[in-house]
């Protein structure tokens, strides 16, 4: 694999070092068993971490490369002509936030800006390059449509794909071998699909491929650095609070439902439990007790507060001011500093329904760390 610089990593000295060893590495073969790559264009984050477990688990079963795409991702962009709420898209390399060691551990991977760089010029040409979509044998409309609209069309162009054929399927993604014999790698060498090939949320055969994602160095340091600086070696609770408007708004068709976006994380895959609204969008009352409760059994010192609007800073210092515990809330300028501080935590509360909790759960889960949810015993 191509080593790629990280200038805002490394100092000047050691970016012109790894520039001059990038000539000496290995070039990377082609695979003949063929290669899955596809558009995380479902959500954000949390949405497309569980997209891609199910994503490396449908690689796996039909022994096809995994080519690693981009993280799709929102940044906050100033501007003169449009002012400062202007959110721009982007892609993120997929290595930037996460190591591939381990993923390959499990199996074969490779990044997409290596994958088009290197291999797709010759063996994926412009002329080859078919998009895939899932659709209904009665539509009539046979177009997959990859790039209209947003992210779909911004994220091809990051990668400079433009598709000149569609290939329709109607199947699901648990029918390996019809996937093997319909589509054999010698006539599709490449399936890149239109949205991830897996399920929503994360299927639970699929939980523990968690272990296989690691934060990269980068984003662990930066995580452990704000923990060292505020309260190193304290035992900490970290709560995870999602009280935005939009999510005020979902959580008003939550009561009731059997499953409700990420709910199978706390409620099993069986169906019998419902979701409440106290479960989706706990009320101040509910947020301070459970709190209250994880800190005096842990004997913490510490809450770390990670949320979309209202972290609750004083509610949470005056309800807990006889513990003598600090409060802390970062708001990071990247949401997965957020992610690896909760992961990191003695002891975490999180949101049943939330895919961003879902995400701490899951690693806090294969690492045997206590995970608590709003609203739910």
């Amino acid at each position: 694999m191509n080593i790629r610089l990280k200038c805002h990593v490394f100092t000047k000295y050691f970016c012109v070092i790894i520039s001059l060893l990038q000539g000496m590495t290995a070039d990377i073969k082609w695979d003949p068993r063929g290669y899955i790559l596809y558009c995380p264009c479902m959500g954000r984050f949390g949405n497309q971490a569980d997209h891609f477990l199910g994503a490396l688990a449908f690689a796996k079963s039909l022994d096809r490369t995994l080519v690693l795409p981009p993280w799709r991702t929102y940044e906050l962009a100033v501007t003169r002509i449009i002012g400062p709420s202007l959110i721009l898209p982007k892609n993120i390399p997929f290595d930037e936030w996460f190591q591939l060691g381990p993923l390959e551990e499990y199996h074969r991977v490779i990044l997409a800006e290596d994958f088009m760089t290197d291999l797709a010029p010759t063996h994926w040409p412009p002329e080859q390059r078919q998009g895939w979509c899932w659709m209904l044998s009665s539509d009539t409309d046979r177009d997959c449509k990859m790039k209209e609209g947003n992210p779909f069309g911004p994220f091809w162009d990051g990668l400079n794909v433009d598709f000149v054929d569609d290939v329709i399927y109607n199947m699901g993604y648990d029918y390996t071998k019809i996937w093997v014999d319909r589509y054999p790698a010698s006539k599709y060498p490449v399936m890149s699909f239109k949205g991830a090939p897996a399920s929503f949320p994360v299927k639970e055969e699929h939980v523990h491929l968690q272990k296989y994602l690691q934060w990269s160095e980068m984003m662990e340091l930066e995580a452990l650095d704000y923990i060292n600086k505020n309260f190193p070696g304290d035992i900490y609770v970290g709560l995870h609070m999602r009280n935005g408007q939009d999510w005020e708004n979902a959580c008003v068709h939550a009561e009731g439902r059997s499953a409700f976006m990420a709910s199978p994380q706390c409620l099993g895959y069986t169906g019998k439990g419902k979701v409440t609204t106290k479960m989706c969008l706990p009320p101040a009352e509910e947020v301070l007790r459970l709190t209250r409760e994880v800190v005096v059994s842990s004997k913490a010192r510490v809450v770390y507060v990670a949320t979309d609007r209202n972290p609750m800073l004083q509610e949470l210092q005056e309800h807990l001011k006889d513990l003598q515990v600090q409060i802390f809330h970062l708001d990071p300028w990247l949401p997965q500093v957020d992610l690896a501080i909760l992961g990191m935590a003695d002891h975490f509360i999180g949101n049943c329904v939330s895919s961003f909790t879902a995400f701490v759960a899951r690693e806090r889960k294969v690492n045997k760390k206590p995970t608590y949810f709003w609203g739910y015993s």
